[in-house]
């Protein structure tokens, strides 16, 4: 059974930092390509990064340039660092791989 675990949201003021971490467990997980996306206050659910098995990265370009994406295959852990935070980052962060979801969790940007 595939489980994905997000955890490192909170609230921040604009301009800071955050790290997300995503948790897998049940799978192979260097096998993985890894996304992260995020879903603001009634707004579809958006891609905002990736990372391939072999390290490739992509990004949206909302974000390209303040975050980024990263893996530890032995602590099977992605993680999405967050820089120069904005107020329109604000939205639940949910990862996905193996086509399963983490539960989310909440970025809250303050102006």
């Amino acid at each position: 059974q595939v489980q994905l675990v997000e955890s490192g949201g909170g609230l921040v003021q604009a301009g800071g930092s955050l790290r997300l971490s995503c948790a897998a467990s049940g799978v192979t997980f260097s096998f993985l390509t890894v996304a992260w996306y995020r879903q603001a206050p009634g707004k579809t659910r958006a891609w905002v990064a990736d990372i391939t098995s072999v390290g490739s990265t992509s990004y949206a370009s909302s974000v390209r340039g303040r975050f980024i994406i990263s893996r530890d295959n032995a602590k099977n852990t992605v993680y999405l660092q967050m820089n120069s935070l904005k107020p329109d980052d604000t939205a639940v962060y949910y990862c996905h791989g193996n086509s399963n979801w983490g539960q989310g969790t909440q970025v809250t940007v303050s102006s």
